[in-house]
């Protein structure tokens, strides 16, 4: 019957743009033709939409997108980029000043490290390096200006053997349809896909194309070679072992897999684990011409008959090609933290979005304003009856002849003008109210205006609060990223990472608040100096209020190399010549042993005479 449904989800926040959600709750299908297609599963219809429609606003073209219900009056919306600059200093006070991977335990204050601690700073050294080459940053940036944009962001890591390093790429979450169970943990799908759609190639004869790479968690099966289908395409099939008079030919087993005598399943020991597991991860990459999608198929079930599998730069047919590791390298990241058994975060600009359309509205209505004010509407009264016109045009230095009494009056319209300045002014605050970000986090406070650091501090309360629960949201996503790198160096066999366990890395975000370095700096000498904090902590402070520190160990190495002070108390304290040369970084040769003093035997005439030169002298002149 059409009644009007009430939808609330991660994107019910938009139920107020009628072109988003009609009496069914749906999206306008001629504005947002993408979420509608028939590969998407319905479920992820309003997902699609809703980040299109986020889009629009991130880029100005909310106006352009409303035009596809509301008609050609909808391109008059001025648009000013208020969405755009909510974004970047949300982004900018999430990241921080710099970014830098941390691993718990790589930090040694006295020059003596342990084996666990060397390993740290082997692990810490070698993600840094990698990030470096893969430049880390820009794709955290990358990622994160589309979590914050679209609520959603999404890395998927691969091994690269040309390289001989993980690679990191970073897609947009409109790509992403995770197999969600629907009564298991939503946070790890054993199944996912990127999927999209790619247009028309006349110049190569290529027809539109729908393309999904699948990353799946399965069982362990026998070992499989690329080959070709008598129709001419690529495949996998299984390798056979060679027969023999007594035993026919067996499928055989991908290299180190062996067979549970318990169970019967193939097991596979991993270097990361403690016991061997039967599970993998395969990956498919295929191609489907979309005039071949008829009937109910969406992207999870589509007709692999009619699919064109790819092949990897190494030659192999990604066919459920065994990737040889038992995850899956995909790290889907919520702008949010999701709710309880839910899979997806929420745009940074979902709840102050009507306050945006408000401003768009009133800057709208400013510019029209504007107009009037600039050029002025004028009404004269006693004209003469010989000029017949009923509308003159004002120039400078015209000259309008009036009758008796007559008059001219204008038009002021700059009170209203004033107002709706006031106005908007009014709705970007309560924009930042909603959105959490005081106005001295978007630069707008006049620092000559602020009370003091304390009033600061307090009025960076409600941004304290945000950027602690997004950063919450990202903690364990991350540490699973830096997880996920060494396990893939490992299983490429990179010669670096010989012998090399995984350790839990953390990827530590800046500061964002503006710090008082001379504040710091005296909190840091008085609790060192008393005692309380160990150097690594308060070197650690330092760099994090903005000192340039740039290697805290290499800064605890120096800065040890000077106490010779401490070094005499700690030579008095051990009595060893090693611990202070290693406290000081120094190779401290020990001093040489002194002689052993050999004393003569009792009664011997000779020897008194050599310990007593004046007595042996007196007796030879006797």
């Amino acid at each position: 019957m059409g009644l009007k449904q009430l939808v609330i989800d991660a994107w019910s926040a938009l139920n107020f743009k009628p072109i988003y959600s009609d009496d069914r709750g749906m999206p306008h299908r001629r504005a947002f033709p993408e979420a509608a297609a028939t590969w998407v599963p319905a479920a992820d219809e309003r997902r699609l939409a809703a980040y299109k429609l986020l889009a629009a606003y991130d880029n100005n073209q909310a106006g352009e997108l409303a035009e596809f219900r509301d008609g050609p009056a909808a391109r008059e919306r001025r648009e000013f980029g208020d969405p755009s600059m909510y974004i970047e200093a949300v982004l900018a006070h999430l990241l921080g000043r710099e970014q830098r991977i941390v691993v718990p335990g790589a930090e040694q204050a006295d020059g003596q490290q342990s084996a666990e601690a060397a390993a740290a700073a082997r692990v810490e050294e070698l993600l840094t390096t990698w990030a470096e080459d893969e430049l880390l940053t820009m794709r955290v940036v990358q990622c994160e200006r589309k979590a914050v944009s679209l609520g959603d962001g999404v890395y998927l890591l691969a091994w690269d053997p040309a390289k001989r390093r993980a690679r990191c790429r970073v897609y947009d979450p409109g790509f992403y349809f995770p197999v969600l169970p629907e009564d298991g943990d939503a946070d790890f799908p054993t199944r996912v896909h990127l999927a999209w759609e790619l247009p028309e190639d006349k110049a190569r004869d290529l027809k539109p194309r729908l393309r999904r790479i699948t990353y799946e968690l399965g069982w362990i099966g026998p070992a499989t070679a690329s080959g070709i289908t008598p129709e001419g395409r690529p495949v996998r099939a299984p390798v056979l072992t060679e027969a023999t008079d007594d035993t026919p030919a067996q499928p055989a087993l991908g290299r180190g897999d062996t067979i549970d005598p318990t169970s019967g399943a193939i097991v596979r020991q991993y270097p990361w684990n403690d016991e061997p597991t039967p599970y993998t991860c395969y990956l498919t990459d295929a191609t489907w011409n979309l005039e071949d999608l008829k009937g109910p198929h969406d992207v999870d079930n589509l007709p692999l008959t009619d699919a064109r599998y790819g092949t990897g730069a190494d030659g192999e047919v990604l066919d459920r090609l065994d990737l040889y590791v038992d995850f899956i390298p995909l790290i889907h990241v919520p702008n949010t933290v999701p709710e309880a058994e839910e899979h997806w975060g929420q745009s940074s600009l979902l709840k102050p979005l009507q306050i945006f359309d408000e401003i768009a509205g009133t800057d709208t209505d400013s510019s029209k304003a504007s107009a009037t004010t600039g050029s002025p509407l004028l009404t004269i009264s006693g004209r003469p009856a010989s000029n017949k016109q009923s509308t003159l045009a004002i120039a400078p230095g015209k000259v309008i002849e009036v009758g008796e009494n007559g008059r001219m009056d204008v038009l002021d319209t700059s009170p209203m003008l004033a107002e709706l300045r006031n106005h908007a002014e009014h709705l970007a605050d309560r924009a930042a109210t909603v959105a959490r970000l005081p106005a001295v986090a978007l630069g707008t406070t006049d620092p000559s205006k602020v009370p003091s650091g304390y009033a600061l501090e307090i009025s960076l309360g409600p941004l304290d609060a945000l950027i602690g629960a997004m950063r919450l949201a990202r903690d364990h996503k991350y540490r699973l990223l830096l997880k996920f790198v060494q396990r893939l160096h490992i299983a490429g066999q990179h010669p670096d990472w010989t012998g090399i366990t995984p350790l839990p890395a953390e990827y530590a975000f800046g500061p964002y608040t503006p710090t008082d370095k001379a504040a710091v700096l005296t909190q840091v000498t008085e609790a060192f100096g008393a005692g309380v904090m160990s150097l690594e902590t308060a070197v650690r402070m330092l760099r994090e209020s903005g000192w340039p520190i740039d290697d805290i160990e290499a800064e605890i190495t120096q800065i040890q190399s000077r106490r010779f002070e401490q070094a005499r108390f700690l030579a008095d304290a051990t009595g060893s010549t090693d611990a202070v040369g290693d406290y000081l970084g120094l190779d401290i040769e020990p001093d040489p042993k002194p002689p052993v003093v050999q004393l003569p035997a009792a009664g011997d005439p000779a020897e008194d005479a050599e310990e007593d030169p004046a007595q042996g002298s007196g007796g030879n002149e006797a």
